[in-house]
């Protein structure tokens, strides 16, 4: 498991209890990941959205190329088309599958997705765009 927060992987150990020994934890900034084997499955709620600038993006998607095995899989999730424009005081890029799957490129087919209304703890529903993309072998 990876997260730039490392008070944020401690809660998720205590969460797993003995479990927690199977998982490689990491404390990292995903656009600097580069980690010794390739993986099947990249899978990110509510990251990708908060990187607006081309640099932050394409040091993001280096890291998932980087990251994951041909013929492994990818789980996103964003805001979608009519999601918020900015989340905890920072601006956001806003997605639906169409716009994920140019951004990722031709080496990622879409397999599925789905637009669906978050509601926060505070009440507030939010669009979130959720897409499934298999990594061409």
């Amino acid at each position: 498991m990876v997260d730039v927060s490392d008070f944020a992987l401690r809660a998720a150990r205590t969460r797993l209890g003995p479990r927690a020994d199977l998982v490689q934890w990491v404390t990292t900034d995903a656009r600097e990941l580069r980690l010794p084997r390739k993986v099947d499955l990249w899978h990110d709620r509510a990251v990708f959205h908060f990187l607006i600038a081309a640099a932050d993006q394409e040091a993001y998607l280096a890291s998932l190329s980087h990251a994951l095995r041909p013929g492994g899989h990818v789980v996103l999730a964003t805001f979608g088309p009519q999601g918020p424009e900015n989340c905890s005081g920072l601006p956001v890029e806003r997605y639906d599958s169409a716009k994920l799957a140019r951004r990722l490129g031709a080496d990622f087919d879409l397999v599925r997705s789905l637009e669906k209304l978050h509601t926060t703890p505070s009440g507030t529903a939010q669009q979130f765009t959720y897409c499934v993309f298999k990594r061409r072998a």
